[in-house]
């Protein structure tokens, strides 16, 4: 029987990080299954889920903590399972335009409003081509009740759009 838990990790970016908390998953018997990891303003952060042999918990939270000597905040959470629900309906979003404070706000506010859970969200500000303008781009991916109104989430997020000068894709795969 398996454990599962979710690792989340920072520490200032450098080679050699992932090697690091890789070996003492292996070194305690864990698997590692789902993960994302990303670099930001310089600094490495991560999430991962991993299986383990039950009860060997508290053993890799304490070789995990050993990890703090190099730099790394580490914490270890139990989960329930090593799968989400998932929910039968999914959609996502891409949006785009000038950046400005309150974008993800606005639009998660829109979501949550209709019970709509937020899977992933990915964001960058990049440079627009010709014109060298701040851009605001984000790719989200969420989980929808299956009674959720999607023309009214769209009208909404088309309201959005509008004030914000944003163009907003919603597919509804």
């Amino acid at each position: 029987m398996e454990t599962f838990y979710i690792i989340t990790f920072i520490g200032d970016d450098r080679p050699g990080l992932v090697e690091q908390v890789a070996r003492v998953i292996e070194d305690n018997s864990g698997n590692w299954h789902d993960s994302q990891l990303s670099q930001l303003g310089g600094k490495f952060a991560g999430l991962i889920l991993i299986s383990l042999p039950v009860d060997s918990g508290t053993a890799l939270e304490q070789a995990l903590k050993g990890l703090s000597k190099s730099g790394l905040s580490m914490r270890v959470t139990p989960t329930s399972s090593g799968h989400a629900l998932t929910s039968s309906h999914e959609i996502s979003l891409s949006v785009i335009g000038p950046d400005r404070p309150g974008i993800v706000r606005e639009i998660s506010q829109a979501m949550a409003s209709q019970d709509i859970n937020v899977v992933s969200l990915e964001s960058q500000i990049c440079s627009a081509p010709m014109s060298g303008e701040m851009l605001f781009e984000a790719s989200i991916r969420a989980q929808i009740p299956q009674d959720t109104n999607l023309d009214q989430l769209s009208d909404r997020l088309d309201d959005i759009a509008n004030e914000m000068t944003l163009d907003i894709g919603l597919d509804s795969a």
